[in-house]
């Protein structure tokens, strides 16, 4: 320890004993002696010590209640006490440490003790007071790197939004350069974006499908949605905008703008390949015209086969289907389209589905 890294207060009302206790301290700490209680607080105001030697029996303010003044002052309630006395009684010892003391030394004292005693004290002091730097320090790294985690999680946030908001405007764009090859079709995905979300609000407030609507990033899965015809922008002119009724041969044709769309995504996948929006839009691309019966194209999956986003997908794209109008067919009013697709239950659509898909089927009506 450094000799006079640490300062201890000798507090008595008798010069004698100062200067015997001091003699047996000096040597290793800088020693200042204090003739009463009250000289102590008046110095205390100015220099704060390691460690305060405190006699018991002195005039006008004797130690015990000099140490309750200590410890009832937040400036010096920390600062350790020991009792130096000629009172040598248990009862008089159990009292200055329940008042708050470290130690209790009768007086007269071995010097050798009392300095062995008193550099102990002190090495202990210095090591709590190190802990307790220390603790600080880690206690403002813990801030310093919570604060640091809380900006980075806002910045990955801000970046996410930004992200997501680029999917998102990628895609419509996209999704709109198909809607304006096909005159047919205006406001199409507008309108399966909406009856999809029905659907999905709908099995989430039924508690249906629970599990899997826990893994769905929903959000994402409706923007990738607007993927769903892709395919159509490699469908020539003359049969994505033909005013009438398709031959067998061009419905063929038609039919190939799935497969032609799932390649186009797995194209930009390939270049992407951690791009979760692509999974799902080549889910709706690839089987939003797989029926429930195994009719429908282009893999004539059937049942549970057809994944779920599919068949909800394909109650939305039908639907719409009904209600616009098509240079082959009139519009048909809401509750004719929903009449159509409740009797295409269990063929062309899961049949679980439109149960849901008739409870819920007034919201598809988007407002004005």
């Amino acid at each position: 320890m450094d000799s006079k890294s640490s300062i201890v207060m000798i507090v008595d009302d008798n010069i004698a004993n100062l200067k015997v206790t001091k003699n047996a301290l000096s040597d290793f700490c800088d020693v200042f002696t204090v003739p009463s209680a009250a000289k102590m607080f008046d110095l205390l105001k100015r220099n704060k010590p390691n460690l305060i030697l405190l006699d018991i029996n002195m005039p006008d303010m004797n130690g015990y209640e000099a140490i309750k003044l200590l410890k009832a002052n937040t400036a010096t309630s920390d600062i350790p006490v020991i009792f130096l006395t000629g009172i040598d009684s248990q009862e008089s010892e159990l009292k200055g440490l329940s008042l708050g003391a470290i130690d209790y030394i009768s007086k007269p004292f071995m010097t050798q003790l009392l300095h062995k005693r008193v550099e102990l004290h002190l090495t202990v002091q210095a090591q709590r007071l190190r802990l307790e730097e220390q603790a600080h320090k880690l206690e403002d790294q813990r801030e310093e790197l919570k604060q640091f985690n809380e900006n980075l999680q806002m910045m990955v946030a801000e970046k996410t939004d930004e992200v997501f908001k680029l999917q998102g405007a990628i895609l419509r764009t996209v999704a709109d350069l198909v809607e304006s090859r096909d005159d047919n079709t205006g406001g199409h995905i507008e309108r399966t974006q909406h009856g999809l979300k029905t659907l999905m609000d709908g099995l989430q407030d039924m508690g249906l499908y629970r599990d899997q609507l826990q893994e769905w990033d929903i959000e994402l899965m409706l923007e990738s949605s607007q993927l769903h015809d892709v395919g159509k922008i490699a469908i020539r002119d003359g049969i994505l905008n033909k005013p009438g009724r398709l031959t067998p041969e061009e419905f063929e044709e038609m039919k190939k703008h799935v497969e032609m769309g799932v390649r186009i995504i797995e194209r930009i996948e390939a270049k992407t390949p951690d791009s979760e929006f692509l999974k799902y839009a080549k889910i709706f691309a690839k089987t939003h015209h797989e029926k429930w019966d195994g009719s429908g194209y282009p893999n004539g999956l059937s049942g549970e086969d057809i994944p779920l986003p599919g068949r909800l997908m394909a109650i939305a794209d039908v639907y719409d289907a009904l209600v616009s109008e098509r240079p082959y067919k009139d519009m048909l009013t809401h509750e004719e389209a929903v009449k159509t697709i409740l009797e295409e239950k269990g063929t062309h659509f899961d049949p679980f589905l439109v149960d849901v898909f008739e409870q819920l089927a007034d919201k598809f009506i988007l407002p004005g």
